[in-house]
């Protein structure tokens, strides 16, 4: 019964590990180790997930949305990351070396999902290659949007960024400032304003 209990409280997670491994089925019995080894939780507006200084956690996002962000050498704020709701969020930087984070990661809207630790998730890749897996799958998929946005900055124009988020990253103009949206961009608030407009009137 609890076995029971455990899998339906956390069948949301569990459902998106299982599809995001097309080629895999995950027994019962490791998906019942596996949901055992996250809590979860919720956060209300303006939380945070993560903590400049603190050590990352790894966490899978079933409802909300949440944005990461830095400081520059002056002192301003850097959005560096958008996360919409169906995602898994970790500072890998942080998580893996278990060293403090230099990202802060904050609640945008109200949030609930599923966090678990290092230590538990170490464990989890060693005894379940499901997991495992499931672990690396989400490791590439992180590495090539954070790849694919840094060379962005570099090799597109500010019209053709805005022009790939508007296509890619609709939920993100529902929820965030426009801001931190310019931030995110690598351009002022001005002329995110002015390319705004330029849009709209084509």
């Amino acid at each position: 019964m609890g076995n029971q209990s455990l899998l339906v409280d956390k069948q949301p997670l569990l459902d998106f590990i299982q599809s995001s491994l097309p080629d895999f089925k995950v027994s019962r019995e490791n998906l019942e180790i596996i949901a055992d080894h996250f809590e979860e939780v919720e956060f209300a507006k303006h939380d945070y997930l993560l903590k400049e200084g603190k050590i990352s956690g790894y966490f899978y996002l079933e409802e909300g949305f949440m944005r990461a962000f830095t400081f520059d050498a002056e002192g301003n704020e850097i959005t560096t990351y958008f996360y919409p709701k169906g995602r898994v969020i970790f500072d890998v930087s942080s998580l893996f070396p278990q060293i403090p984070s230099t990202e802060n990661i904050q609640a945008v809207t109200h949030c609930r999902g599923y966090l678990t630790q290092f230590c538990k998730l170490d464990h989890l890749f060693h005894s379940i290659p499901e997991f495992r897996e499931f672990g690396r799958a989400m490791l590439v998929r992180e590495f090539v949007t954070y790849k694919q946005h840094t060379l962005a900055m570099i090799n597109k124009t500010a019209e053709e960024r805005y022009a790939s988020l508007i296509e890619t990253g609709k939920e993100i103009f529902q929820h965030a400032q426009l801001k931190h949206i310019a931030s995110f961009l690598g351009m002022t608030d001005t002329s995110l304003s002015r390319i705004r407009r330029e849009f709209m009137a084509r």
